[in-house]
């Protein structure tokens, strides 16, 4: 009995909206690595981590980016369960809003010079928060 899901090569239309779903949530995720990666070589690091002097801020600020990073196997944990519970589309679509949410907020986030110390912690917060949602993809 053959299937055309048994046919190498041959994608069923279930298979076919998943992956193009998840390259929706794939391009969206390294779309804003990038984006974020730029203004914190361009922007971010004289607005939000003027105490550190010279280069060690621009070290501090790409640290931000790297950040995200270490949040992602908590995100997959937690989103893994609840996609377990609730199913995938939920969790994509969490994901998706967290990510933009959080893309969002840096860009209105103020600079150091508007409100201190928080906004660096706010903008170490948000890339957690995107870290957490690309691992939960």
């Amino acid at each position: 009995m053959s299937t055309s899901a048994s046919i190498p090569g041959r994608m069923t239309s279930e298979q076919k909206r998943v992956a193009g779903a998840t390259m929706v949530g794939v391009t969206v995720e390294w779309y804003d690595y990038f984006i974020y990666a730029n203004a914190v070589a361009l922007v971010l690091a004289p607005q939000f981590f003027t105490l550190a002097e010279g280069s060690l801020g621009s070290i501090i600020a790409f640290a931000t980016v790297g950040i995200s990073f270490l949040f992602r196997p908590l995100g997959a944990i937690v989103m893994g369960r609840v996609g377990d519970k609730y199913g995938r589309r939920a969790v994509l679509i969490i994901t998706l809003v967290l990510m933009g949410v959080g893309t969002t907020l840096v860009g209105l986030l103020p600079t150091y010079a508007s409100i201190g110390i928080w906004a660096p912690i706010l903008l170490i917060i948000l890339r957690i928060v995107q870290g957490f949602s690309a691992g939960g993809e």
